[in-house]
Parts: C-alpha cells; sequence; structure tokens
C-alpha cells in the first residue's frame, strides 16, 4: 500500500527508510550499565544494537519544493566496513524507497542535514561506474548549520572518525550550499532546533501547525530507549549540554504534545512523551499512517 502522506499545514510528510545498521550498544548508551538498556534494545553477540537510518520526505503544496531530511550511511563502504556496521540494504535502501514515492533523487530540492556524522549524509554521494564520486541529488540546494559546518571540517581528534572524507569533501566542492544560522526558517510552519551536546551545530527540523506539530530528533532522542534524560549516547561530544537540551525539549515535548520523530530505533518510528513524578516516559509509539 502506498504510503498516505501526513499534512501539516502546508507541507506533506513521508517516511524514507534508507537501510540499517548495528552500533556497539555501550557506546549508544553511555554510563549506562548493559543490564539496563538491554532490557530495551537487545544487543547481538558482538554487543551491537539495531539501528535505522530513517529520512524525512518533506513536500511543500505552497512553494512546490522536495525537502530530504539527512540521507543516512549510503553505499560507500568497504566490504570490511560494511561487516563491522552490519550495514543492511534489503529492509530499505535510499533510491528505492524514494521510487516507492514517485521520486528519484533529481527530483529532491533541498537535503536539510541535521548534522554530518556519515550514517546522516552518507547518501549524499556514491561511486559511479568509473569508481568516481558523484552527487545523487545534483539538482539540490545543501542547507547546513554554519557552526556544524566548521565542527565538520576541522573535527576534533574524538569525533574525526564521524566526519569521513569521502563524504565531507564532495560537499565541501558541491556548487550549492546553504550555511544557514540556528533556528533557520525554510518556510513558513517549517524551522529548526539547535542542539550541541551531540555535536555543534545539530540542527532538528520542525514542522508545525496550528494543530500539531512534528520534530525529528536525530541525535538528540535516537531511540524511544534515550527517553530518560541521564541515558545519555557515549558519542555525544558534550554530554553535560546533551543533558539540559533534552530536559527542556522534552518539557516541552510533553507540555505540547509534540510528535517525535525517530531517526535511528529500528521499532519506534514516532512517539509521544509524558512527564510524570519528575521522570519522562514514552506515551505512545505510533507511525507516520497512524498520524495521517
Amino acid at each position: 500500500m502506498a504510503q498516505q502522506p501526513v499534512k501539516i499545514g502546508q507541507f506533506e510528510l513521508y517516511t524514507v527508510e534508507t537501510g540499517r545498521f548495528r552500533l556497539d550498544g555501550g557506546a549508544m548508551f553511555g554510563v549506562v550499565p548493559k543490564t539496563l538498556w538491554s532490557r530495551k534494545i537487545e544487543a547481538d553477540q558482538k554487543n551491537r544494537i539495531p539501528m535505522a537510518t530513517r529520512c524525512l520526505l518533506i513536500k511543500s503544496t505552497a512553494s512546490n519544493r522536495i525537502y530530504l531530511v539527512d540521507n543516512g550511511c549510503g553505499d560507500k563502504f568497504s566490504e570490511k566496513m560494511s561487516s563491522i556496521y552490519s550495514l543492511d540494504f534489503e529492509h530499505s535502501e535510499l533510491v528505492r524507497s524514494l521510487a516507492e514515492l514517485g521520486l528519484q533523487p533529481g527530483d529532491i530540492t533541498d537535503l536539510v542535514f541535521t548534522h554530518l556524522h556519515f550514517d546522516h549524509c552518507g547518501g549524499t554521494t556514491t561511486y559511479d561506474e568509473d569508481n568516481k564520486l558523484v552527487h545523487r541529488f545534483h539538482n539540490a540546494t545543501y542547507h547546513i548549520n554554519k557552526r556544524h559546518w566548521q565542527t565538520a571540517t576541522h573535527p576534533n581528534a574524538r569525533e574525526k572518525a564521524s566526519f569521513l572524507k569521502e563524504n565531507i569533501e564532495p560537499i565541501s566542492e558541491y556548487d550549492d550550499l546553504n550555511f544557514v544560522d540556528d533556528r533557520h526558517v525554510f518556510e513558513d510552519g517549517f524551522t529548526t532546533i539547535p542542539a550541541d551536546g551531540h555535536t555543534i551545530g545539530q540542527q532538528l527540523p520542525f514542522i508545525y501547525d496550528d494543530n500539531r506539530t512534528l520534530v525529528y530528533c536525530a541525535d538528540l532522542v535516537p531511540t524511544y530507549a534515550h527517553v530518560p534524560v541521564p541515558w545519555v549516547m557515549g558519542y555525544d561530544m558534550f554530554p553535560l549540554q546533551t543533558l539540559k537540551e533534552k530536559e527542556s525539549f522534552l518539557q516541552e515535548a510533553a507540555d505540547s504534545e509534540w510528535y517525535l520523530y525517530l531517526e535511528h530505533d529500528a521499532q519506534n518510528e514516532i512517539i509521544t512523551v509524558l512527564h510524570e513524578n519528575g521522570r519522562f516516559s514514552v506515551n505512545q509509539s505510533m507511525t507516520m499512517d497512524d498520524l495521517a
């Protein structure tokens, strides 16, 4: 059955699944003991947990622009790296998922990057028949937070492994880059929320009208298991900053009944949250079809 769009204001929203991969569970949950996090997401024999790379397609009925938020890991990994991360394109794949929506990469007018870690921007480019890197979305403007671009092109030693040369260099050479400020307004009803704990200049797309708000959570809340405020990734550059950002974000999400779109949760696509007795918890888990 074809996806039915979720309509918020002047926008039609669609899920774009781009594959599955696995990351170390300990790294995904930082100081939280495995005895706790493994009750929520089961690890394999290598201590890795399943991860989605769930992107968001936004069609504007006002401007006729077609936005794609993030684009997954891509297909440029060697066999060794593919094995390390257990890349799975049988589940889903970027170009195939776009085709299911009647689209090709060339139809995308705008790529909105939450940030440029490899699992968020790897699908931007691919190798052609001559083993040369080519841009998939050759008609799109690339939107990147200004502060994050400085981070991605001048990373510290700890974060450097997440900014792969084969991803960053082609983006830096692209003709149509748009470096945006915090809370950039793409159109009425479509802006971003800045979050600096995971990486400096991460931007979370925020789509709203008078009735509903959907937030693309990227790596501020990567899975439903990360809703408790202290459950912070070991990958975060500034975990204390993440704690502050999550608490204020989740408070507003609970108070305003936001829909939280989870990029990395392999089982839960969208959640709402509750705040009771000083703690945040998942209220509902749903899919885009449930909101349509």
